[in-house]
């Protein structure tokens, strides 16, 4: 992989695009955090929400994980 790809424009593309998923999970966390969402959207509305909340948070964490070991 280090012969074919420049390392540096890959930790670059890996740090931009767990700068924005940590965005968009920002921005979901508040809208779960507002009382007059959650008590006022459908259940089904919420739970989607919760579960995209935790399907990013889990590819942040992979994100986070690949550019460790690109060191």
């Amino acid at each position: 992989l280090a012969g074919m790809v420049d390392l540096g424009e890959e930790r670059d593309r890996l740090q931009k695009e767990i700068d924005q998923k940590t965005k968009f999970l920002e921005g979901i966390r508040r809208k779960l955090q507002n009382e007059n969402f959650v008590s006022r959207a459908p259940a089904e509305v919420v739970e989607k929400e919760r579960q995209k909340a935790k399907d990013t948070q889990a590819e942040v964490e992979k994100l986070n994980a690949t550019l460790a070991d690109l060191g």
